[in-house]
Parts: C-alpha cells; sequence; structure tokens
C-alpha cells in the first residue's frame, strides 16, 4: 500500500500549491515515478486527467472565494493562474455553467469538487483472473504514434489510431507475424529513453522487419496478466484501476514502470469486444 500513501502524498502537493505554480514534475517525484506514469496512474485510478482534476479544484476555490470576500475577479484569475479575464471565464463556466461575475451573486449554484483521498478498495465477489509469469525479453515489431504527456490528448490519440491501422494493409500484415508469446496483436504503451512516449501496434515476433514498420525489445520481467471478456477499451480501462486500487496494494509487488501491454488476439475484422489480456510489469517490493 506504500505507492497509494506516496500518490496521497503528491496529491497533498498540489493541493498546497493551488494558488501557484504547479509542477508535474515535482508531483510525480513526490509519488516516486516519472511524469509520464504519473498522469497515466492518477487518470486510471481517478477517473480523471491530472491537469482536469487541478482545474476543478482551482475553480472550487475561485469560486469560495468570489462568494465570500470583496475580491475582484481578476485578483482571483491572476491568483489561481490566469492572466487573461477571458480565459479564466471560460474555465470558470466549464466547472460551473456561470461566470465568475454570476458566481457573486447569493443564491446561484455551483459545483464544488472536494480533494481526491486516496484509498485502498474493498470489493466482495468481483474476481480478478489472473496469472504471474517470467518472461525474457520480447522483441515486437509494428507501427507507432508519439504519445504525449497529456493524458486527455492521448484518450483521443489511440482510438484513432486503431480506427487508421485497422483499414490499413499494415494491419494484416501485423497479424502474420505473430509467432511468439504473447500470440496475437498488441497495443503497447512504451515510455521510452529522454522521456520519448509512444503507443505500438504490433506482434511479438522473431520474423524480419517489414519495410515502414519498427521493432522494439521489452526487457525481461515478471508480469502480471488478467483475463477480460467485454469491450476491449472499457475492460482495459477497468483492468488498471482495479491493478491499482485492488490487486497491487495486498500483492507484495510494486509497479515497475515498464511498456504496458493490451493484448488482442482476434486479427480477422475490427476487433471491439471478446477475450483479451493486459500485461502489466510488476517487481517485488524488496527490490526498491
Amino acid at each position: 500500500m506504500e505507492w497509494l500513501k506516496k500518490l496521497s502524498n503528491a496529491i497533498d502537493y498540489i493541493e498546497c500549491n493551488l494558488d501557484s505554480e504547479i509542477s508535474y514534475e515535482e508531483a510525480a517525484k513526490i509519488a516516486c515515478c516519472s511524469t509520464y506514469y504519473f498522469q497515466r496512474m492518477f487518470s486510471y485510478v481517478a477517473g480523471i486527467s491530472l491537469s482536469d482534476y487541478i482545474r476543478r479544484r482551482r475553480m472550487t476555490q475561485a469560486a469560495f472565494e468570489l462568494q465570500s470576500t470583496d475580491a475582484k475577479v481578476l485578483d482571483i484569475a491572476l491568483k489561481y493562474g490566469y492572466s487573461s479575464p477571458t480565459s479564466f471565464n471560460r474555465a470558470f463556466q466549464n466547472v460551473h455553467g456561470i461566470s465568475p461575475v454570476a458566481a457573486k451573486n447569493q443564491g446561484s449554484a455551483l459545483n464544488a469538487y472536494l480533494p481526491i483521498k486516496f484509498s485502498v478498495q474493498i470489493t466482495g465477489g468481483s474476481a480478478m483472473k489472473y496469472r504471474v509469469e517470467e518472461k525474457e525479453a520480447m522483441r515486437i515489431v509494428g507501427i507507432r504514434i508519439p504519445l504525449t504527456e497529456d493524458m486527455e490528448k492521448n484518450q483521443k490519440l489511440v482510438p484513432a489510431f486503431w480506427s487508421e491501422v485497422l483499414q490499413d494493409s499494415k494491419f494484416s500484415e501485423i497479424c502474420q507475424l505473430s509467432n511468439q508469446s504473447p500470440h496475437g496483436v498488441l497495443g503497447i504503451t512504451a515510455y521510452e529513453k529522454y522521456g520519448e512516449v509512444y503507443y505500438y501496434i504490433a506482434s511479438a515476433t522473431d520474423k524480419p522487419i517489414p519495410e515502414e514498420m519498427l521493432e522494439y525489445e521489452i526487457p525481461a520481467a515478471t508480469w502480471v496478466i488478467f483475463e477480460s471478456e467485454g469491450h476491449f477499451k472499457e475492460s482495459v480501462q477497468s483492468i488498471f484501476k482495479r491493478f491499482l486500487t485492488e490487486w497491487l496494494p495486498f500483492s507484495g509487488y510494486t509497479y515497475a514502470e515498464l511498456p504496458d501491454i493490451e493484448v488482442y488476439p482476434i486479427c480477422k475484422g475490427s476487433p471491439q469486444a471478446g477475450h483479451s489480456e493486459v500485461w502489466i510489469g510488476v517487481k517485488n517490493e524488496k527490490e526498491n
């Protein structure tokens, strides 16, 4: 449960700096992970992106101050990092549905988003089917797109990338490459050197690299492998959230910050639902 404490400490840092500059790098450092993985884990556990959370918290505090003090709208906008009244007005309306000026009126209906508190979820009867495997380094070959550290953008980029690839002849080529475990078409999020993040659609293979494709080697590791039945997108998101809040705290493992692997064994038609797997790299807590 140590990682949840670290994540909570990172949230405390954010809360203490709502009216000043918030460094994603510093928050990630407190959580003891990279900036990218911090945002990724936060979005799965909290259900919203880190940037959206910070925006909601700042606008909640701004609303409190508008109604409880005589401060001018411009002063509050500047306090919460908005140099332009227009941008502050837009952000405020997105959260509360009314303008900052209107919010000063007594009786105005506003939305309050309280600080997130992370805790272990206690569940009953909802099993997580998994297995743990040691695996040597694996070589994957396929195509990729760069991701950003903005999880909201990534959540749009990845589905669009799948849609494009599924209509391209490269998809069948990727399917035909698969001859190593894990078998099938893989969706891989890889945080590479120099802070670069890529999403691959690829296969595990020892075959030669086709033209216009790339190879990438995933190091030997211990993997916890979760099986799922259902709509792929929702299944993957649900698995990551349950991994972080239900499985990991009691497992004796920590998140290894290796590429996360989605395994889709369907190579015919458009894979939307069915059996899938999620491979997440872990390491024994004693290794830290």
